[in-house]
């Protein structure tokens, strides 16, 4: 990897004003030109067409200097929603091509065959996937066809052909997908690539049929033309790839690319090549540093990278010439420019939950953010509100959780006059208790950021005040947002709603805000049984504080999985999964509770009613909470007996409507903030 302008650039640091220096760096990558040094790199986001154009030119607009565009399939056996393997491709990529160079920003293609990886209901025909192999995938669990060399030699030329039209399209470069256990992956890795060919077994076999498409890349397009690969530094898999056999084949390769993109794991380890907050902030580089170190081509890095600080550390030190920054420009479009115009405190924060950007592409076809209303929106929703009111109202918030504050910034953006009641002593609602929880304190990055953007948009806070009828009749609002959440329902399951769990009230049972340390403090002891109703992080939560504390852990859960209410485990529980067995703790599903006794809980299974018993001098139930709406009944019923127009509007936000998300209530606080 390059350390070009070392020097140079710590002495010019200290006279250039500019924050920086090193990302503010322009960067040649064959023939392209860089303007700095933050890069986008591939991820799906389920958009098409003009949605998915105006997602990245939004971002491009917002500073990013490279995009690399998302999966094309480059052969009719591996599709994708960009059609590669077509001519047909051609006027989106002139139209994707125009608008992101006019907006400063330059654009690759991730081009990509998923062999092994490719689930059923994308191909034609049921037919059979292809791979190196005959080794099925992990998360798809079809059983691939071997390629034989004739196919090998057709997919060759599919590549080379699918870089000719994003040449002719107006692209500016292409990166091979060869990470993450997808067919080039699948070739590299010995753990997936059994062949006895001269396309299997030693180092420089496996690493043939990337030779082969690179060569005939070059064949196909112009000098200079950028071309790259993405590999993962370690595959995680048993018997696959390491770090340093990762840099010996990038060292293999180094002829021909132009630069290397440098990843982590592959779907026998889902998701740690897609990061949750479970995973600390650059938790990629050790491993990718290996790689990068032992090439001269420039090089990118990845991995929870998600500010200029973070980034401007890495370039400095070596580790690479290109930060990958993509979920912190999910939740802000316009991250560098902010950075680079010194308004760091304006930027809207990743909190790293794969929710709403992983979990939901997933599950629903279509990326979302749980900060960020507009992701993945872009032709219909504006980041921020786009129109100043004519004639400013006063509006009165019930609650400083972040349906309360989302609607209150949204609000004040648009110029109303918004006072904000919040009846504890601080801002934050529910997500300071989540944000307590060990692995999950970066939650409480989008509640302070929230909280700040207030005072900069000087709405009146007032804390330690809960709003009732008086407060309402004194404020005189013209619009009333209730965020007031929710309270833990003591001795409540969903299996048994009519009859309160025996027991519930001996002083050695308590509520999840107990145990984080809200509204109470739980005596905490030696064996710990928590029981989840909800399936949420909630339970997951609790268990990591109890485990903290030193207790050995027992989850009962009425679900059969871990975090099953959470959207698409594999992303998003399995590393809390893993976190948790890895220390005192058990799980048993598919129970109800039968009785708390002062030193057992007695369950039923669910459906065959047998009853088991587990020691416990501690027990926590985490259910359904009531929802906090006691000033929305009472004002309704006030305004349902007075005759003409109600004094204010009233809009329910948040927890208070029963919902049980981060996203929802930014994203209903957001819409309420809006409307008014």
């Amino acid at each position: 990897m390059r350390q070009e302008n070392g020097k140079e650039t710590e002495k010019r640091s200290l006279i250039d004003p500019m924050p920086y220096p090193n990302v503010f760096q322009p960067l040649d990558i064959g023939g392209c030109t860089l303007p700095n040094r933050i890069v986008r790199a591939a991820h799906s986001t389920g958009a098409v067409g003009e949605d998915l154009i105006a997602y990245h030119e939004a971002r491009a607009k917002g500073g990013a200097a490279l995009t690399v565009l998302q999966i094309a399939g480059v052969h009719p056996t591996s599709p994708t929603d960009i059609p590669v393997f077509t001519d047909r491709v051609l006027p989106f990529y002139e139209e994707m091509s125009t608008r992101l160079h006019a907006a400063g920003g330059k654009v690759f293609q991730q081009l990509w065959h998923g062999g092994a990886a490719i689930e059923q209901r994308s191909l034609h025909n049921f037919q059979q996937p292809l791979a190196p192999s005959t080794i099925p995938s992990p998360m798809v669990g079809m059983v691939p066809q071997a390629l034989t060399t004739a196919m090998i030699d057709e997919l060759v030329g599919a590549f080379a052909a699918a870089a000719r039209r994003c040449e002719e399209g107006g692209l500016d470069g292409v990166e091979l997908h060869g990470a993450h256990g997808y067919l080039i992956g699948q070739f590299l890795s010995p753990a997936t690539n059994h062949r006895d060919d001269h396309y299997g077994g030693s180092l420089e076999n496996r690493t043939r049929f990337l030779r082969e498409i690179l060569a005939a890349i070059r064949a196909e397009t112009s000098p200079g033309f950028p071309v790259g690969v993405r590999i993962s530094a370690d595959d995680q898999i048993e018997g696959g790839v390491f770090p340093e056999e990762a840099a010996a084949i990038a060292k293999l390769v180094e002829p021909d690319i132009d630069f290397l993109d440098v990843s982590l794991s592959s779907y026998w380890r889902f998701h740690r090549l897609l990061s949750t907050l479970d995973e600390g902030l650059g938790y990629e580089v050790p491993t990718s540093e290996v790689v990068t170190g032992a090439v001269d081509v420039p090089a990118i890095v990845t991995g929870r990278i998600t500010t200029l600080d973070h980034a401007e550390h890495l370039l400095k030190s070596g580790v690479a010439d290109l930060v990958s920054i993509v979920r912190g420009m999910i939740a802000d479009p316009d991250l560098v420019v902010k950075a680079q115009s010194g308004r760091e405190g304006e930027i809207r924060p990743c909190i790293g939950t794969s929710v709403g950007c992983v979990a939901r592409f997933m599950v629903a076809g279509k990326m979302r953010c749980v900060v960020n209303t507009a992701a993945g929106q872009e032709t219909k929703v504006p980041f921020e509100p786009a129109d100043r009111v004519a004639e400013p109202k006063r509006v009165l918030v019930a609650g400083g959780g972040p349906a309360g504050l989302e609607a209150a910034r949204a609000a004040a953006l648009r110029g109303h006059q918004v006072v904000l009641y919040e009846m504890t002593g601080e801002l934050g609602g529910q997500v300071r208790m989540a944000a307590s929880a060990p692995p999950r304190t970066d939650l409480g990055a989008i509640t302070a950021f929230l909280a700040d953007e207030l005072d900069r948009l000087g709405v009146t806070v007032r804390l330690r005040s809960p709003v009732d009828p008086d407060v309402v009749a004194d404020e005189k609002p013209h619009e009333l947002v209730i965020a007031t959440g929710t309270t833990p329902r003591r001795g409540f399951q969903i299996s048994a709603p009519s009859k309160p769990i025996p027991g519930a009230g001996l002083p050695h049972v308590f509520t999840s805000w107990e145990v984080l340390g809200f509204g109470g403090r739980a005596a905490v002891g030696k064996r710990a049984v928590v029981f989840d109703d909800t399936g949420t992080f909630e339970a997951i939560s609790v268990c990591d504080a109890l485990m903290a504390a030193g207790a050995e852990v027992r989850l009962l859960s009425r679900h059969e999985h871990l975090g099953a209410a959470i959207p698409y485990p594999a992303a998003t529980v399995e590393a809390s999964r893993e976190r948790l067995f890895s220390g005192p703790f058990s799980f048993t599903p598919a129970v109800a509770l039968r009785e708390i006794a002062p030193n057992t809980v007695v369950t039923r299974d669910l459906g065959t009613y047998a009853e088991r018993s587990f020691d416990a001098d501690t027990v926590v139930i985490v259910s359904y909470h009531d929802c906090n709406n006691e000033l929305a009944d009472h004002l309704r019923a006030k305004m349902s007996d007075q005759s003409g127009a109600p004094p204010f509007n009233m809009h329910l936000v948040g927890d208070v409507n029963g919902t049980n998300s981060i996203m929802a209530a930014i994203h209903a606080g957001a819409w309420v903030g809006r409307e008014i």
